[in-house]
């Protein structure tokens, strides 16, 4: 009886809001918590992805440095300690202990040992001497050792030996290199005051390396294997250089053998830990270690006064930071971009929202209800949607994007489901607002303070550039190219009626009424409201200004790098003869004709010569280039660098006082140029030599302030024995660096070949490829352009559904008046496609002005990697094709939503009570 009865409570209880909107509308709930889970998505992705770009670009710029150099060093003199091994064991606890925070130790931990400061010729008879020089030898103490090795013959050394040889172990590959076995004694010879004694080592044991490429053995003198070395003679002669590990209880004898021993400890950082946001933490903590208090504190706790402590890691730490700082813009305006397209979209789906459901509010208000109670239902319906779709997107992101910090991502996915949940409850509270007297200044004056603000952020980073290298991303930077963008879409806005208005005027002269009535819509504006809707216009404007300004950007960096890669060698190709030798007609002869040059010269060049100048009693060293001066002049036009005027030096000269020989002067000897004759020496030779101009820089000495003196060969430096042929060869074009080295091996004498200097453009790009930290930052950069490419897409699609009610409605009547479907497909194009063509045009045009206004201010040396003048060079390609690629896109949308629409049926858009 009681079950009945609250049985039948619950059937009378009113169905609940939520439900019953959600079930009278299941297509379109479903779609914004689509809308929804998208756009959280994408603002918990970017910033995550932002920062593993980051960090795994500072770990393989780190990774590439070596662990010397990723390591800090720790040195002390080993004569002023106790030479103890618990000694050594106790000052790397104590280095270990202040280690941590920010600084943490690389997993295979510290390495710590006494090594000697120098080798030891050995004179024992039998050992190998490849030019019949000693090998050298070098002993070491190394604590972690005994793990890292594997003993193969004899014994570890144990025991303290304060007379006899001093018993070491070798590697099994440096015994067999050196000729000295299990057994052999090693002896040398007295060597200065700091060796006045010859000294002994016997091998007591041999082992092989775990892993020689292990990173305990770097630094360390040749412990796994013997080195080949090389004496310092005008003809060198190689020998064997090999180290060998003594025991613990010997380490007095290091010192003794070595002419002095050092204590070490290398203490490698965990580069795989370390983070690109706390660059600055992680460098404020090294260098407290190295310098700073933590390093004061480790000198009086070590009890070494002349414990040392240096590291290159604090400077690597500096230029990681300065290489992010040059990549940021990249990474945070595809983002910056997105961010805008998303707010836009949220805003046309709620204003979407609102119209369609404004009667059924309205008439919610007239029965009774509050503003404020429907404002709470639909926070409610909003909650039920948004909520559930934002937590699974923003749990998806962080699942796929694993990354240390939380934060920004937690924002900015905070942000978004805010506003695509408040959108809507806003928008019907304006709606619902009791009306208001017109005020026909709102939009012109909301218009004109969006232009003003444009217009003095455009001021301000043409006044005072970009922020410099070493600071942080630039607000101005990013928000310009979006700023224009808006006042591009609300001037689009206002001109695109008379920009249609007169193709529609064209089209009511013609027969058919297709074309007209769709123009006239297009200008008349969608959805009934007489004006063309903003947002999806400044969607589009938004990411074609967007994409099109950074990705000209990005071509004008690559530009700019190939270029540096042609001036740092001064031409596509170049061969370079060693110092005292000449490039022989053969191998001239043979590299131009290379498949892939187009272009060559050869020259001879010197940079031991010297220019008397008898007017000012003045003489200055100068490079001299002694080249053909048609050939020349054309390598400098190609590489950009000092072109002249080959006429300058073509009126003969025989390089004597009464005919002296016509030359150019570079900028750094501008000062001398109108001092009449001078004369140059290089070598036995002189000439007397006029100058005829000045060039500014030229490509075998780009520098402009050098001081080069560029001298036409022809008779008279034919005379001279040391110009008689050319020692460099510059091509341009593109040769194949293998086949150029192929056949410059194959045409020099054999024992020279490895000294000849053969580099390509290609070659040398590797110097000044992008760094990895750029990769990923123009990887999230594109990536965010088609993000925002889809969003924009999207706003279209929301302007088209919009206006669908009116458009359906209109061509059911317009069916029964004999419209074939065909038609009602072009009456639809012919009234979206307009305004669609309108943003990619406008949206190339802002995109434009966004590389012409800001473009001088712009500094690539920092994408680039080398000095880059002249600032930012408008390219049409690349606003081009995103404003093209977009408007494809945007047509495709178009003809596939008017196919649909085509399709529905009259007797549904001419139901009995339509009010549309």
């Amino acid at each position: 009886m009681i079950r009945t009865a609250r049985t039948a409570s619950r059937a009378a209880r009113p169905a609940s809001w939520v439900r019953t909107r959600l079930r009278a509308m299941p297509s379109a709930a479903f779609l914004a918590a689509v809308l929804a889970f998208a756009a959280v998505f994408l603002s918990a992705a970017l910033p995550r992805a932002l920062d593993r770009g980051a960090d795994e670009a500072l770990r393989s710029f780190l990774g590439d440095k070596g662990v010397d150099r990723t390591s800090v060093q720790v040195s002390a003199d080993a004569a002023k300690g106790p030479q103890l091994p618990t000694d050594l064991d106790r000052v790397l606890s104590l280095l270990v202990f202040r280690t941590g925070g920010d600084f943490v130790l690389a997993p295979d931990g510290p390495v710590h040992g006494t090594l000697g400061n120098d080798h030891r010729s050995l004179s024992t008879p039998g050992l190998a001497r490849p030019d019949d020089v000693s090998p050298m030898l070098s002993l070491v103490h190394v604590r972690e050792a005994s793990a890292h090795v594997k003993l193969v013959a004899g014994r570890w050394p144990t025991g303290a030996t304060t007379e006899g040889p001093v018993p070491i172990v070798l590697s099994k590959r440096a015994a067999d290199a050196v000729n000295a076995p299990l057994g052999t004694v090693l002896r040398t010879e007295p060597d200065g005051l700091k060796a006045p004694t010859a000294d002994q080592a016997v091998v007591v044991g041999l082992y092989t390396a775990n892993d020689e490429a292990d990173r305990v053995w770097t630094g360390l003198p040749c412990l796994t294997h013997a080195c080949t070395a090389f004496t310092r003679e005008r003809e060198p002669r190689s020998y064997w250089q090999t180290g060998a590990l003594v025991g613990a209880d010997d380490l007095p004898r290091v010192a003794t053998w070595g002419k002095g021993a050092t204590d070490f400890w290398r203490l490698p950082m965990d580069t795989a830990r370390l983070r690109a946001d706390r660059l600055p933490e992680t460098g404020a903590r090294l260098a407290s270690y190295v310098s700073g208090p933590t390093a004061a504190e480790l000198l009086d706790g070590s009890g070494r006064p002349d414990l040392t402590i240096t590291s290159t890691l604090p400077g690597l730490l500096t230029e990681a930071r300065a290489r992010q700082q040059a990549a940021a813009p990249v990474g945070v305006s595809g983002p910056a971009g997105v961010a805008g397209v998303v707010f836009v979209v949220l805003c046309l789906a709620a204003a979407l929202s609102g119209e369609r459901r404004e009667s059924e509010l309205r008439l919610l208000l007239a029965r009774g209800a509050s503003r404020g109670g429907l404002a709470r239902r639909l926070l409610a319906e909003g909650a039920v949607l948004v909520l559930p779709a934002a937590l699974l997107a923003s749990a998806l992101a962080f699942f796929l994007l694993p990354t240390p910090r939380l934060l920004p991502s937690l924002i900015a996915a905070l942000v978004t489901t805010l506003l695509a949940w408040l959108a809507f409850p806003v928008r019907a509270l304006i709606l619902l607002a009791p009306p208001r007297p017109r005020n026909r200044w709102r939009r012109p004056v909301a218009e004109l303070l969006v232009l003003l603000v444009t217009g003095a952020a455009l001021l301000e980073v043409r006044g005072r550039g970009i922020a410099q290298a070493g600071a942080d991303v630039d607000p101005l930077l990013i928000a310009a190219p979006l700023l224009l963008a808006l006042c591009g879409g609300l001037l689009l806005a206002r001109i695109l009626p008379l920009l249609v208005a007169l193709p529609a005027r064209m089209a009511a002269r013609g027969n058919g009424v297709i074309g007209f009535l769709g123009l006239a819509r297009a200008a008349r504006g969608n959805g009934g409201r007489g004006r063309t809707p903003v947002l999806p216009l400044v969607a589009l404007l938004l990411a074609v200004t967007t994409s099109g300004f950074w990705t000209t950007v990005l071509n004008a960096a690559e530009a700019a790098r190939v270029a540096a890669n042609r001036v740092s060698i001064a031409a596509d190709a170049q061969v370079a003869a060693p110092v005292g030798q000449t490039l022989s007609p053969e191998l001239v002869k043979a590299l131009g004709a290379l498949d892939g040059v187009r272009s060559s010269v050869s020259l001879w060049t010197e940079d031991d010569a010297f220019l008397d100048a008898p007017a000012q009693r003045f003489t200055t060293q100068v490079s001299v280039v002694v080249v053909e001066p048609k050939a020349y002049a054309e390598l400098s036009r190609s590489v950009r660098i000092g072109p002249f005027d080959p006429a300058l030096l073509a009126d003969g000269g025989t390089g004597t006082p009464e005919a002296p020989l016509p030359v150019l002067f570079s900028s750094g000897l501008a000062e001398l140029a109108p001092g009449g004759t001078f004369r140059l020496r290089f070598g036995d030779g002189s000439l007397q030599v006029a100058s005829r101009g000045v060039v500014d820089g030229t490509p075998v000495r780009p520098g402009a302030a050098g001081a080069t003196v560029i001298v036409p060969a022809g008779a008279a430096t034919a005379a001279l024995p040391e110009t008689r042929q050319p020692n460099r060869w510059y091509g341009i074009g593109r040769p194949a660096e293998d086949r150029l080295r192929v056949l410059v091996r194959s045409l020099v004498p054999a024992a020279s070949a490895a000294e000849y200097r053969v580099r390509t453009s290609a070659g040398v790009g590797d110097e000044l490829r992008p760094d990895p930290l750029q990769e990923a930052a123009v990887r999230l950069f594109r990536a965010s352009v088609v993000g925002a490419a889809g969003f924009a897409l999207l706003a279209v699609l929301l302007s088209l559904v919009r206006a669908a009610p009116e458009r359906a409605a209109l061509l059911a009547r317009m069916r029964t008046m004999g419209l074939r479907p065909r038609q009602g497909v072009l009456l639809m194009l012919a009234e979206s496609l307009p305004q669609a063509l309108a943003a990619a045009l406008g949206g190339a045009l802002t995109a434009t002005a966004a590389v012409l206004l800001l473009g001088p201010a712009v500094d690539l040396s920092a994408l680039v990697g080398a000095p880059v003048a002249g600032g930012l060079r408008f390219g049409a390609r690349p606003v081009l094709v995103q404003a093209l690629g977009l408007a494809a896109l945007v047509a495709v949308a178009v003809l596939a939503e008017a196919a649909v629409s085509g399709r529905r049926q009259i007797t549904t858009e001419l139901r009995a009570g339509d009010q549309r």
